[in-house]
């Protein structure tokens, strides 16, 4: 193990810190995501560490490692952490931006252009009369074009907003 990092046994959350993930784990699920998910993602945003392994992330949460490697592949999937290489480690590392939400706004502008191409595969399956078909997805092409030039102005909207608030010493 390198020397970066931590024995599971060394790292614990505190009752606040284990409430609030659990809380925020909550909220994660209320948006259709796993509750495991948004676990992971809370322990890595409250733990005072460049990254975590997925054992020090199962200890904390004290869940499977399964569950954890469920979780973090999928996390790393749509952008909301990253895997950490530590050299000469074969153990999984991950962490979190610190600024997770501008990140994630990133990956997700990447995904409209590949849904994109799926729904004009749709519309070229449609014959040119069935038009309630070809409305929907026309309408589903429509608004992910729209919602791609949306994400440019909504991720410069928020790093020049974060950027201001960076200045005003507010958290």
């Amino acid at each position: 193990m390198s020397s970066d990092a931590t024995a599971p046994a060394d790292l614990a959350l505190s009752a606040d810190q284990l409430r609030w993930v659990e809380q925020f784990a909550l909220t994660w699920e209320g948006s259709h995501s796993p509750r495991m998910e948004g676990r992971v993602v809370g322990v890595l945003m409250i733990v005072d560490r460049p990254y975590l392994s997925s054992q020090q992330i199962a200890h904390l949460l004290t869940a499977s490692a399964g569950a954890v490697s469920t979780a973090t592949r999928r996390l790393v999937e749509i952008g909301f952490i990253q895997r950490h290489v530590v050299p000469g480690d074969r153990n999984h590392y991950f962490r979190v931006e610190d600024d997770i939400w501008g990140s994630w706004l990133e990956s997700e502008r990447a995904y409209l252009p590949r849904l994109q191409r799926v729904i004009d595969e749709g519309l070229d399956a449609s014959p040119e009369d069935d038009q309630g078909p070809r409305r929907r997805l026309l309408n589903a092409r429509n608004y992910m074009e729209w919602l791609a030039g949306y994400h440019r102005k909504m991720l410069a909207d928020w790093e020049a907003y974060r950027d201001a608030q960076a200045g005003t010493g507010e958290p």
